[in-house]
């Protein structure tokens, strides 16, 4: 129980005053050189430059894409690593670096203090995220957020499948779909994030910091 409070105590400590954030998923399988990795360098150089602060989940593959190409940017570059059998071992890209052994921890981290969610193509985890914060956004026990989903011909068959089944059959209302939008292009991404936040501001507003403490 020590060990667990410890942990939110930690990530508190170091991302609360932390300038809005965008998370990056994707699979850890994924390695330099390859198309997925390169793109996720050139998406998180972006946000860096143009001051969003970028958080990963401080592995490799895509993980460790983003990290890179955050932590060349103007912005600082996080890593929520997390103690596995395998995968486990961190980057060498982060500014600030919180190491979790509960997944549930880390999950709170990242629904906490991200300001736009961004999956780009990855398995179970990055499946896992990105429902984690769907679910949220439903259920309005988390903020609105833009979530954005990178490679419309990898996502297209779950798309799909929403739609078809989920929406058709009542499991999820129509506009729930409205929750998530498909973009291929780094520049059309960050485009996207500022357009949302255009007339709202960044920050959280303070009903919206109430429903976090409910995390």
């Amino acid at each position: 129980m020590l060990g667990i409070i410890s942990e939110f105590v930690e990530a508190t400590e170091k991302l609360a005053n932390m300038r809005p954030a965008v998370s990056i998923f994707g699979s850890a399988r994924i390695r330099p050189g390859m198309f997925w990795y390169e793109r996720a360098v050139e998406l998180a150089r972006m946000l860096s430059d143009s001051g969003f602060a970028v958080i990963s989940g401080g592995g490799p593959g895509i993980m460790e894409g983003a990290n890179k190409g955050a932590f060349a940017g103007k912005s600082a570059s996080v890593g929520l690593n997390i103690q596995l059998p395998f995968e486990q071992s961190g980057n060498a890209y982060q500014n600030i670096s919180l190491t979790f052994r509960h997944f549930f921890a880390r999950k709170v981290a990242f629904a906490k203090y991200a300001s736009a969610f961004i999956a780009l193509p990855g398995g179970f985890g990055t499946l896992d995220e990105l429902f984690e914060v769907l679910t949220l956004i439903q259920t309005r026990m988390g903020r609105r957020i833009p979530v954005i989903l990178m490679g419309s011909q990898f996502w297209q068959g779950l798309i799909d499948w929403m739609r078809d089944s989920l929406v058709a059959e009542g499991m999820i209302s129509p506009e729930d779909m409205d929750l998530i939008r498909v973009i291929d292009e780094p520049q059309a991404v960050v485009d996207a994030i500022f357009d949302f936040y255009q007339a709202r501001g960044f920050y959280a507003t303070s009903q919206e910091n109430e429903l976090n403490l409910y995390l």
